[in-house]
C-alpha cells in the first residue's frame, strides 16, 4: 500500500506512533524517549509542541523548522530510541510498527482538536485525569493558561471522546 505526505511549508504535524504488537514498553522508559527526542531535535530542527506518552503508543505535535523532515524525524527517534533502550534486534521495526499517523494541522481549530485529543488520551486508555498522567504536556499548557487543572470533566469528555487518531 502506498502512502501519500503532505507537506504544507510553516505547517505543525499530529504524529501518532505505535509500538510493535502494541508492546507495553513506553512508560517504562519514558527518561529515555525524551533524551531521544530532544537528540534527535538537534540534528532536525522541531519544535515539540505537545506530547503524550502512553504504555504503547505515542501522540505528539511537532513543528519543523524544514516540513520535508518529518518523516526523517519519525524515523530518526525510532532508530535512535530502540539503541538508546538496549533492545537489541536487527531492525527497529521490532520494536515499532512500520508506520505512523500524521496529519499536517490545518488552522487553529484543528490544532485545539488534536490537543485535546492528545491530553484526554489519559482518560481514554486508563481513566486517568490528565492531571494525574505525568507523561504528558498537559501541566505545561495548565501554567500557560491553556487548560483549566481540572480540565476534561464529564462535559469535556463527551466533547472529546469521539475523536480517535490511532
Amino acid at each position: 500500500m502506498n502512502y501519500k505526505r503532505f507537506y504544507i511549508d510553516g505547517s505543525a504535524v499530529f504524529i501518532t506512533i505505535v509500538t510493535n504488537n502494541r508492546n507495553p514498553i513506553l512508560t517504562n522508559h519514558v527518561d529515555i524517549l525524551k533524551k531521544t527526542l530532544a537528540n534527535v531535535s538537534n540534528i532536525y530542527k522541531f519544535e515539540l509542541t505537545a506530547y503524550i506518552i502512553m504504555k504503547d503508543h505515542i501522540h505528539c505535535i511537532l513543528k519543523p523548522e524544514n516540513i520535508n523532515d518529518y518523516p526523517k524525524i519519525i524515523k530518526s527517534f525510532k532508530y535512535s530510541f530502540t539503541k538508546n533502550v538496549g533492545i537489541v534486534m536487527p531492525t527497529y521495526n521490532k520494536v515499532w510498527q512500520n508506520r505512523y499517523w500524521a496529519h499536517i494541522i490545518l488552522n487553529k481549530e484543528d490544532l485545539y482538536k488534536h490537543l485535546d485529543y492528545i491530553h484526554y488520551n489519559s482518560i481514554k486508555h486508563y481513566n486517568i485525569p490528565p492531571k494525574n498522567w505525568n507523561y504528558s504536556s498537559f501541566i505545561t499548557f495548565v501554567k500557560n493558561g491553556l487548560y483549566d487543572y481540572d480540565w476534561c470533566n464529564f462535559d469535556d469528555k463527551n466533547n472529546v471522546k469521539e475523536m480517535n487518531f490511532e
